[in-house]
């Protein structure tokens, strides 16, 4: 008898890094961009646009890795102290444990002889593992990784970042805003696709979602900055 396996790709695996890069990118990407639209807005003159965008896209890109960094490191010490609190438990009341484990096989629809069976081979296996996935909800998958998402962030807001910056430099102040316009909801479309496309998830929500807010933040931003219309 021959078996053929059947698998499917999965995408929850990307979750870490691909969070933290589609929020530096966007963020990167309108908050640049909004900056300068508005900074445009107040008529200043071309190095002082310039150095915004330079400022804004260094400072941004190290606020969003220390961000991410300290926020998904707090995440992690939680792992480990819930993993620690388990695993002192698991050497303290095996038993208890067992039965603990049992249970949430027994609620996942197993019978209490076969979740009692499966408890026991998984206990054996590796205990901390089966209590860390099936009880806590913690896998190599889904675990904080604060280094990661630091840079993910950071690497991403760049990106996000150099695209209006470049547009500032090499246009006229006659042409700047709707340049800044055009291609900053040009670059939010194709990160919505590109990020949809990366998550499995359906494409058109993903580039409305974005260009809609992206939108929204030039807009007011160019208010404001026509508003005050004095330089910064």
């Amino acid at each position: 008898m021959s078996y053929s396996w059947h698998t499917e790709k999965h995408f929850s695996a990307r979750n870490n890094w691909l969070r933290a890069a589609v929020l530096g990118a966007n963020d990167g990407l309108i908050s640049t961009a909004s900056l300068l639209m508005g900074v445009s807005a107040a008529q200043v003159g071309t190095p002082t646009l310039l150095l915004t965008g330079a400022a804004a896209l260094v400072s941004g890109a190290l606020s969003m890795a220390a961000g991410e960094y300290v926020s998904v490191s707090s995440q992690a010490d939680t792992e480990k102290a819930d993993l620690a609190k388990e695993a002192h438990e698991l050497a303290r009341n095996p038993t208890l444990e067992l039965a603990e484990l049992t249970k949430i096989y027994e609620l996942r629809g197993l019978n209490h002889e076969l979740a009692a069976q499966v408890a026991a081979v998984l206990t054996q296996h590796n205990a901390l593992e089966a209590h860390a996935r099936d009880e806590i909800g913690i896998t190599d998958t889904t675990a904080a990784k604060p280094f990661q998402a630091a840079c993910a962030s950071a690497v991403s807001f760049c990106s996000g970042a150099f695209l209006p910056v470049l547009v500032a430099v090499f246009s006229t102040a006659s042409v700047l805003m709707p340049l800044l316009a055009i291609s900053t909801l040009l670059g939010l479309s194709g990160l919505g696709y590109v990020s949809a496309k990366l998550g499995g998830a359906p494409v058109v929500p993903a580039m409305m979602r974005v260009v809609l807010w992206g939108a929204a933040a030039l807009f007011i931003s160019a208010l404001i900055g026509r508003a005050l219309g004095v330089p910064i």
